[in-house]
């Protein structure tokens, strides 16, 4: 995996983050955000390691394990989730690399986690051989250090020399030293880093692209860096020659070195918005070029000449109008002379479709498809007569997932899963059929279950579409405990996802489980995204609470037995459907949120977001957005169901303070909350399985407590 791959995985709950600081020490220029900070009385609660939060953190901890860890309940349910999460017969999913697989594993013996590898033809077998790379808990200990792994990125076709990227307690700021894979062991005197959020990647083998904190004025508002250096070995960085500078204002600077059987690429992107892009290509002679590409594109690499690029924004080139969601190739050659002369579309999805994940092998690219909500996989080639498609026969009504490509490899990895059925990998080898070689066992008894997919209409009409899980034989009496999930931003696509854990401890209890996919996700492409951005942001919410209101109508449940869950910016969403709605809910998860939304741009990564929810600096969008911000619109004479909210100190993507100063503020006014702080564990709120087990019982206990009990 490339490290751009790794960055935008984790850039799927929200955005990558800056290294944590005081919010108090954000970039002076936001006038009404220090305004609203000077008036606001839990502005203290935004000290991250400050010791008044942090024992503030600590006592509602033990109030609420008081009450959820001494449910008799907890202990099973804690138990079982950490022998799902940890249990040796998962699916060991790997990465094709230097012709071999790669795996990062944890289970009870390795809690923080081994990376290992194996031959392809032992990975297709049933007991595959593993060989320990590096052991994470074995250098913790040596070390004296918390390192939670965050990945690495190899060169060359062997995959012998590597970055890996690791993080202290969770956090998504890494410190990065170089690896030899032959010897398992750090080079000495190799290259490495000192702990920031920053992109590194390979020029060769003896010089790298390094885009991090170089000092002050280096740092872009948003907390990432303004510049990318070409590093030699055995240079100093902080003399490396600067490649490429961007604006302060911009969100960041970014390198990617795309290495192919062809040649190497070398791409270096500006960051002017969250969604946009300006690229520019480090030729071979050592000139900077400016791609003649519009902003609205999602690069997804190089091949054969090509840029292949997803739209973002419909484009007139060429005598053709590229629409947004289509995948395009762009002769790099005529996009670094200025001027595209030619362009191929490679795949438009319809109405209804969106092209969810992109794969390019050494031979082909294949596509992830989603066709309202459920997944395709198709292959498209390059001939004498331009781009060919093939349909890949897989298992249909789930999602599919392309797992792993190489550029030095002509196979692929694919997973199938749905709500009921477990996951299955398949391997194509040299592009041919699919072949199941990994299955994960049943978790839970799914005879009974079933899940189906249903619509809600919107306020303004628009038909959003819903799965729903549940018992074949339930009763339409309102009497259902039912959790709806949700998210809606980001573009990002909630699919089908098999409930290894939840199976057992919500749907076996008889709970039913609903997933809305609501506008401002990527379930149909960017203009479901883009429908509910910054003004239009309600419509993401109109859409949640519609389908609530379908549950409720449909008398699959009522508002005591219904409980909503959402994290990250689906946390941002539950915040606000429990303010203006808290009629409709039983029970509501406000899990690592953003919930002051007149202050989140002053806050660690939040500034990288405005494309998505607008400036409150600016006086016509604060007021849209002080409309549904939840922090600012708690009311004392509201009665609120008792949320769980949580969060973790290292979380440095959404700062901690958003959760602590809502239940800060509920309290204050006699409104009931529970809260939870993990003391590490980053943006995910858990650092390794057995804390991930923990979260999720108490989870479970609460909604048990409040939707199942009652």
């Amino acid at each position: 995996m490339s490290v751009r791959s790794a960055l935008m995985t984790a850039a799927a709950l929200i955005a990558l983050s800056a290294t944590p600081t005081l919010a108090a020490d954000a970039p002076a220029g936001h006038p009404f955000a220090e305004a609203q900070a000077k008036q606001d009385p839990f502005f203290w609660l935004e000290e991250v390691e400050g010791q008044k939060a942090l024992e503030w953190g600590k006592a509602h901890n033990d109030k609420t394990f008081t009450r959820l860890k001494n449910d008799p309940r907890f202990e099973t349910i804690r138990a079982e989730a950490e022998r799902v999460l940890t249990a040796r017969d998962r699916i060991a999913y790997g990465n094709l690399e230097g012709g071999k697989v790669d795996n990062f594993w944890q289970d009870q013996t390795h809690v923080r986690g081994i990376w290992r590898r194996a031959t392809l033809d032992s990975y297709k077998a049933a007991d595959t051989e593993w060989d320990t790379i590096l052991d994470i808990d074995k250098l913790s200990a040596d070390e004296g250090k918390n390192w939670v792994y965050k990945g690495h990125n190899c060169f060359g076709t062997d995959a012998n020399r590597c970055l890996v990227y690791l993080s202290d307690g969770g956090k998504d700021a890494v410190v990065v030293r170089e690896f030899d894979v032959a010897t398992k062991s750090f080079v000495k005197d190799g290259f490495q880093t000192v702990e920031s959020k920053q992109t590194l990647d390979w020029m060769d083998k003896d010089t790298l692209l390094v885009a991090t904190d170089f000092g002050p004025g280096t740092m872009t508002d948003s907390g990432y860096a303004r510049q990318v250096r070409l590093w030699k070995r055995g240079t100093d960085l902080a003399a490396a020659p600067l490649v490429l500078e961007v604006g302060v204002k911009d969100v960041w600077a970014r390198p990617w070195g795309i290495h192919r059987p062809e040649g190497s690429t070398i791409l270096l992107q500006r960051g002017p918005t969250f969604f946009t892009e300006e690229w520019h290509q480090l030729t071979p002679d050592g000139k900077v070029v400016k791609l003649a590409l519009p902003l609205g594109v999602d690069m997804k690499g190089v091949m054969n000449g090509d840029l292949i690029v997803a739209m973002r924004d419909d484009w007139q080139v060429a005598g053709k109008t590229l629409k947004k969601g289509d995948l395009v190739a762009v002769p790099l050659a005529q996009a670094a002379a200025g001027k595209v002369e030619t362009v191929d579309v490679i795949y438009s999805p319809g109405e209804t479709a969106a092209i969810q994940g992109v794969g390019i092998a050494k031979d082909a690219i294949y596509l992830d498809l989603l066709d309202n909500v459920v997944g395709r996989l198709v292959s498209v080639r390059k001939g004498a007569s331009g781009w060919t498609q093939a349909e890949i026969t897989l298992p249909a009504n789930g999602s599919l997932n392309i797992v792993s490509t190489d550029a030095n490899s002509t196979d692929v990895l694919v997973n199938y899963t749905n709500f009921l059925q477990p996951d299955t990998l398949y391997i194509m080898e040299n592009g041919g059929t699919p072949q199941a070689i990994k299955s994960l066992p049943a978790r839970f008894d799914a005879a009974n279950l079933t899940a189906e997919q249903r619509f809600a209409v919107s306020k303004d009409g628009t038909r959003v579409p819903y799965f729903i899980v549940h018992k074949k034989d339930m009763k339409l009496d309102g009497n259902n405990p039912t959790l709806l999930y949700g998210y809606g931003g980001f573009e990002i696509a909630l699919t089908p996802a098999y409930m290894s854990v939840f199976g057992k401890a919500w749907l076996e209890q008889g709970g039913a489980y609903v997933v809305a996919n609501i506008r401002g996700g990527g379930e149909f492409g960017p203009r479901w995204h883009q429908a509910a951005l910054k003004a239009n942001r309600q419509r993401a919410f109109d859409d949640f609470q519609a389908v609530a209101e379908d549950l409720i109508k449909s008398k699959v449940t009522k508002p005591a037995r219904l409980g909503i869950q959402g994290g990250s910016n689906g946390g941002l969403l539950t915040g606000v459907t429990m303010t203006q709605r808290p009629d409709l809910f039983g029970a509501v998860i406000v899990a690592v949120p953003l919930l002051d939304m007149m202050r989140y741009h002053t806050m660690l990564a939040g500034a990288s977001w405005m494309d998505e929810y607008g400036d409150p600096e600016k006086a016509d969008e604060r007021a849209w957005i002080s409309r549904y911000s939840p922090y600012q619109n708690i009311r004392k004479d509201v009665k609120y169901p008792e949320a769980f909210v949580y969060t973790s100190t290292k979380d440095d993507r959404v700062h901690p303070g958003h959760a602590r100063k809502f239940v800060a503020k509920l309290e204050s006014q006699g409104h009931k909350v529970m809260y939870y702080e993990n003391m590490e564990g980053g943006h995910s709120a858990a650092a390794n399985l057995k804390q991930r087990a923990e979260v999720t019982a108490l989870q479970v206990v609460y909604l048990t407590q409040k939707l199942i009990d009652r």
